[in-house]
């Protein structure tokens, strides 16, 4: 069809009509293929024109609608169906190709809504008068004798219908004021309109109800009836009454409210409750015809505002916290939750604002990422640790070895004693990284702080200089935590140094202690607090004290005040990794100018003080000189060197790089193995799964573990607290000598394997 116009201007103009009419057209081809369409109908149901001939009509088609003639639905490319109206020509090509249908496509979804729509009202109409939640009575106007009554007036006096109807309205027990209902009848003739807001009716059963009553003259059939409506306001007086419940709800409630009009310019208050006032300390006099922003000030977000402003202008619910200001200048965090209020029009007439005071909660929000960024550090702090215990190990190790060669020279032993000075130094560094993680080995015990307190008085003394005065005031009846007692030593001494640099003029420093409870409102404010007994050491200083600022940030590893070269920065991250480590809680309370005041929380513990005596060291007649070891250790470097200083030691070493091997080693092996020194955590076994595989075939032989990890770590399996000897990694190969000598000189009652 579409060549036999080719070069004929008519089929030209043709074509250009087809394919730009503001209607969708096509021609169909009597198997449902279609032989050309047009842009508008493509776009009707969604497809661009050449997808579009890709999808022949029939199997658009609904197929409830393959027999219809001209209303049907086809299925748009989302899968939806849309309703059309078709109108189709039947034409014979000249050519020979066969029949095809000049088609014109109407969409007519809009049409089929509205005829819906128009049998949904009729229907809502038809029953209007039967589901009327009111009352309805029609009157003869003439005589005002009711020609019909609803089914709600029948629920709403407990009349029957037949009870009604032919009867006047004063002749009815709800109506029966003779003199009113006469009246009413008669001001309806004159005026066509009556009307009672408030009338108190009675029921068949005698109860009460109050009711609306209004009545209307209309002409139906140019014939006067008279309509009396009757509506049971019993729910609207109980509305109304919890009207003014709320009104005085809010006049009550803690909360801010606000009230502006969009309709006047600046959006002005025209309502602030009595809630405003206590949050702000504006009165509602004082805030009316204001714009909110008069609350804002230095630090406010502009972008908080920005949110706040373009909700407002797109009249749109907006929640945003924003740091306002009370009128004697305070500041506070404000949540505001602002809502519009809509006329029947749609419009946006006013806003309501609830404002609360989340001041609290913003503090503890700010708590809790301040742990959550300590918690990291301290993660990375851990890790480093850890590689560079292994690293230390190996070079302190063989400082020591070179410094005890007698063929080494005193120049070149005195540069590796600097070697080995300044490894000490580092590992005291990793030391302190550990305890601010919170990932040092604990060696804890039951005791009193304030015998610590009494037994470092004097060092504390000493390192304070004379011109600090120091006062203990310890509390009597102190009760027992369970810590490492080095540990809290520790906490005492970095506390004191911290406050000595605060006194440069010289001061007073004081400590104390108590039992103190924390209860559930002060957990409330420290996130991270429980609630319950706590020992209390409280280290006081007369010194320059601390603005905000800094206190935000003291317990910030490799945070410091001090000038260059003069501090670590890890003094104070130190103790905040030990106290949190053994359950407690630090807090610091200063003021430029006036000082500062650490308080340190430690669980308080029932349990009576510990007098577990210390590792008595052996003396030499005791000690053994020879056996062999079984080594076990997964990093070369450390397993070579410990190898090297315990053969010098004259023992017999079997070195493995993880349990398996070790095990192999064991069975192949055919002598005795009096000593398994393996590391905690090994690859694929650890050492304590792999002391556990060796106890039944060598029952004799004993169990020393090490480990450069976290305390963490090492309780996940089972050491520390089972009571197992345990070398903490980095150590020298004094330490290592000692500690396997006590080990192989140990009682036979003393653990062996597992």
């Amino acid at each position: 069809m579409t060549s036999s116009n080719e070069g004929d201007p008519a089929g030209d103009l043709f074509h250009a009509f087809f394919d730009s009419a503001p209607i969708g057209a096509a021609v169909i081809a009597s198997d449902g293929s279609w032989c050309r369409v047009n842009a508008a109908l493509a776009s009707m149901l969604g497809y661009s024109v050449d997808e579009l001939m890709t999808k022949p009509f029939f199997d658009l088609t609904h197929p409830a609608d393959l027999r219809a003639t001209a209303e049907k639905r086809l299925r748009a490319r989302d899968g939806n169906y849309v309703w059309v109206h078709t109108t189709a020509m039947h034409e014979r090509d000249t050519d020979g190709g066969g029949d095809h249908f000049m088609t014109y496509v109407l969409d007519i979804a809009a049409r089929k809504d509205a005829d819906a729509e128009l049998r949904r009202s009729e229907l809502q109409y038809r029953r209007l008068f039967e589901s009327a939640k009111d009352g309805i009575l029609i009157l003869d106007a003439e005589t005002g004798r009711v020609v019909d009554a609803n089914p709600f007036m029948t629920e709403l006096t407990g009349y029957r219908r037949d009870d009604l109807l032919g009867k006047l309205l004063w002749e009815i027990g709800p109506f029966a004021d003779e003199a009113a209902s006469k009246f009413s009848f008669a001001a309806l003739k004159d005026r066509g309109y009556v009307r009672y807001d408030d009338l108190p009716l009675k029921t068949i059963d005698g109860r009460k109800v109050e009711v609306e009553f209004v009545s209307n003259v209309y002409l139906v059939n140019d014939e006067k009836v008279i309509q009396c409506n009757v509506r049971d306001i019993t729910a609207r007086k109980k509305a109304e009454a919890a009207l003014r419940m709320r009104d005085r709800a809010i006049e009550a409630v803690s909360q801010g409210i606000l009230i502006t009009d969009t309709g006047a310019s600046d959006n002005p208050i025209v309502y602030a409750s009595p809630g405003f006032t206590a949050l702000t300390g504006y009165t509602n006099e004082e805030s009316l015809g204001r714009n909110c922003r008069f609350l804002q000030g230095p630090g406010t977000d502009p972008g908080s505002v920005a949110l706040l402003r373009g909700a407002i202008q797109e009249g749109r619910a907006c929640a945003v916290e924003l740091l306002n200001f009370r009128k004697d200048g305070t500041p506070f965090w404000n949540s505001v939750a602002l809502s519009p209020v809509k006329d029947d029009g749609g419009h946006v007439t006013h806003f309501i604002g609830v404002q609360t005071d989340v001041t609290a909660r913003r503090q503890l929000e700010s708590q809790v990422l301040q742990a959550q960024k300590m918690e990291a550090v301290g993660r990375l702090a851990g890790g480093i640790a850890h590689d560079f215990n292994n690293i230390l190990a190996v070079i302190l190790n063989y400082a020591e070895l070179i410094c005890a060669d007698p063929k080494a020279g005193e120049p070149f032993r005195t540069d590796v004693e600097e070697i080995r000075t300044a490894a000490r130094r580092a590992t005291g560094l990793t030391k302190q990284l550990l305890a601010f993680s919170r990932q040092q080995v604990l060696e804890t015990k039951v005791l009193s702080c304030n015998e610590i307190l009494l037994g470092m008085q004097k060092l504390l003394a000493r390192l304070l200089g004379a011109d600090v005065e120091l006062t203990m005031l310890p509390s009597d009846n102190l009760g027992n935590v369970k810590a490492d007692p080095s540990q809290v030593e520790q906490i005492i001494m970095n506390l004191a140094i911290n406050a000595r640099d605060a006194m440069p003029q010289g001061g007073k420093l004081t400590i104390e202690t108590g039992n103190v409870e924390l209860d559930d409102d002060y957990a409330d404010v420290h996130h991270d607090v429980r609630p319950g007994s706590y020992v209390l050491m409280a280290v006081s200083d007369t010194g320059v004290g601390m603005n905000k600022e800094t206190q935000a940030r003291i317990f910030d590893p490799f945070f410091t005040t001090k000038e260059q070269g003069k501090g670590t920065g890890l003094g104070l991250a130190t103790v905040f990794g030990i106290v949190k480590q053994s359950g407690g809680h630090v807090f610091v309370y200063s003021e430029p100018g006036k000082g500062s005041t650490f308080k340190v929380y430690l669980p308080r513990v029932g349990a009576p003080l510990d007098v577990r005596p210390a590792e008595e060291p052996q003396s030499e007649e005791s000690v053994c000189t020879g056996g062999t070891i079984l080594l076990v250790e997964d990093e070369e470097q450390v397993r070579t060197l410990t190898g090297t200083i315990l053969r010098r030691q004259g023992y017999v070493v079997l070195e493995a790089p993880n349990g398996g091997e070790a095990f192999l080693i064991s069975e192949q092996h055919g002598g005795k193995i009096d000593l398994l020194l393996t590391d905690v955590v090994l690859p694929r076994m650890s050492g304590r799964q792999l002391a556990e595989r060796l106890a039944p075939v060598r029952p004799t032989m004993r169990v020393l573990y090490m480990s450069g990890y976290t305390d963490d770590a090492i309780l996940q399996h089972g050491i520390i607290d089972s009571g197992y000897p345990f070398l903490q990694k980095p150590f020298t190969p004094s330490s290592l000598a000692k500690k396997v000598k006590y080990v192989l000189n140990r009682a036979s009652s003393a653990p062996r394997l597992g």
